[in-house]
């Protein structure tokens, strides 16, 4: 049997996968990673947590399933960014999370050049994104003469991983994820010199631009006991895209991960950004560059698990499913998770989290309920703002992530949209398209087809609670446009 070892570097925790050629996953390895939050607002990881948590992670799956990899596929949580020394790989700082909304100022004082950087990168100004992160750590003490001296080299995490995984050879990333910097012309499929000039940002300090399937190195001998090729890296949800068979304009999916995203492949049309909606670089059958729309939702799985770690009125995830199943509604409460913000449709980034509708009875069901609730409708918002702007009719949704084992949610899911929702067998498709872009460059698979030939789907129909689901979509917008006008100050 031949496999390969898939790495999904992602926002809490890694997972790597091996993967067989008959798409069955033979080994599987986790490790959390700790988050940091030094300020309201400061979202950070520890560069050395996320090296050795990948690293412990896929020797764990290496192990488990006795055989060593053809080939490493990489995927990671995107716009995540780091600075780290081009000679003793030591960083410079903890990273930036793609949560994190310390420049939300800073974006603000762009608001005369966001038409040019949106016509360049398909973005929005915003936070969220790598440029004015970047931007910040070059303005701290002593870091910007580093770097104008040459001395420093800078990425997202798969660039961090490929720069320690062989041993500082190849310092590279690809189109997806260098697209969500908002320093990457996406029509020309480059850098792009107007935007580091306007940040302030050395082109020496950026990564090779690479195919997302195609070789990025060799990994040295003494990580994984012999040197193995890594010949597939995408960013998470582009990742996820590929994964789930999305190649051909029109074919869309939802990831419920920490946040939730939701893409819609355009093919070789770049398709306008707009109505909180981004353009972005996807991937072909091929791994080759393709385009894409899509929409960010900040926080899904996220206050699901502020529930429990915040509040603690629940032990575990899974917990929310009984507890939602346990009540006939919310009885009119809402809960807007905009814990870091809002992103699509809104991209509100002065927004905090709201629940609304609580009476002398609401109970920890009722909570819980709402926050799966909040996924679904905000999926719904952008369904519905990505079917206007592009004209393509959303027949089904396939979704994958963690969230999707909750099965009251995706019928829930269902329900509001009134299509089918489709799961594969597989929920970590994430690390499946890393695997596949990989595979096919390693000749592991033939084809993109042949890749996914084992995969099957379980399908989830709108139910009986479909008009009730729907109807619940009034209240939830009404919540939405309070948590705005808190946010904008409005009386």
């Amino acid at each position: 049997m031949t496999f390969v070892l898939a790495i999904d570097q992602g926002t809490t925790g890694s997972t790597c996968l091996m993967v067989g050629v008959d798409g069955r996953v033979a080994g599987r390895g986790y490790r959390e990673i700790p988050q940091h939050f030094p300020e309201p607002g400061w979202v950070e990881h520890d560069p050395q947590d996320l090296i050795r948590c990948t690293l412990e992670a896929a020797r764990e799956a290496i192990a488990a399933a006795g055989a060593m990899p053809a080939t490493i596929g990489m995927t990671n949580q995107r716009e995540t960014v780091l600075l780290w020394d081009r000679t003793t790989g030591a960083a410079v700082g903890r990273a930036i999370v793609w949560q994190d909304r310390r420049t939300a100022a800073r974006c603000a004082e762009l608001v005369g050049d966001a038409g040019r950087i949106s016509e360049l990168t398909g973005l929005v100004v915003d936070p969220y994104f790598s440029a004015t992160k970047l931007e910040w750590l070059l303005r701290q003490p002593g870091v910007r003469s580093r770097a104008a001296r040459g001395d420093l080299l800078a990425g997202t995490v798969d660039s961090w991983l490929i720069w320690h995984l062989t041993g500082g050879a190849v310092h590279a990333t690809d189109p997806t994820n260098a697209a969500r910097t908002m320093l990457f012309d996406i029509g020309a499929l480059r850098w792009s010199a107007e935007l580091c000039g306007l940040f302030g940002i050395p082109g020496t300090l950026l990564p090779e631009v690479r195919p997302s399937s195609g070789l990025f190195g060799t990994t040295t001998a003494g990580v994984f006991g012999r040197s193995i090729p890594i010949h597939g890296v995408a960013g998470d949800q582009q990742a996820a895209l590929f994964g789930q068979g999305c190649w051909s304009p029109g074919e869309g999916k939802n990831t419920y991960g920490t946040g939730a995203f939701l893409l819609l492949n355009t093919g070789t049309s770049r398709a306008s950004p707009g109505g909180g909606l981004l353009s972005t670089v996807a991937c072909d059958r091929r791994g080759q560059p393709a385009y894409a729309l899509e929409g960010a939702i900040f926080v899904a799985g996220a206050a699901v698990q502020w529930l429990r770690d915040g509040l603690g009125i629940i032990e575990s995830a899974s917990d929310t499913e009984g507890l939602a199943s346990s009540i006939r509604s919310t009885d009119g409460v809402y809960f807007v998770p905009a814990l870091v913000g809002l992103g699509a449709p809104y991209w509100e980034p002065a927004a905090r989290g709201m629940i609304v509708g609580i009476t002398r009875g609401t109970t920890r069901a009722h909570l819980a309920r709402a926050a799966l609730e909040s996924m679904a409708y905000s999926t719904a918002d952008i369904v519905r703002v990505m079917s206007e702007r592009s004209g393509v009719r959303f027949d089904r949704l396939r979704v994958d992530g963690g969230a999707t084992s909750n099965r009251w949610l995706m019928q829930f899911q269902a329900d509001v949209l009134g299509i089918p929702v489709e799961r594969p067998d597989m929920a970590e498709t994430t690390a499946l398209g890393a695997a596949g872009l990989a595979g096919i460059a390693a000749g592991v698979w033939e084809s993109a087809e042949s890749f996914l030939a084992t995969r099957s789907y379980e399908q989830y129909l709108p139910g009986t609670g479909a008009v009730a689901a729907q109807e619940g979509g009034r209240g939830w917008n009404r919540a939405v446009r309070t948590t705005l006008s808190w946010a904008r100050g409005a009386e």
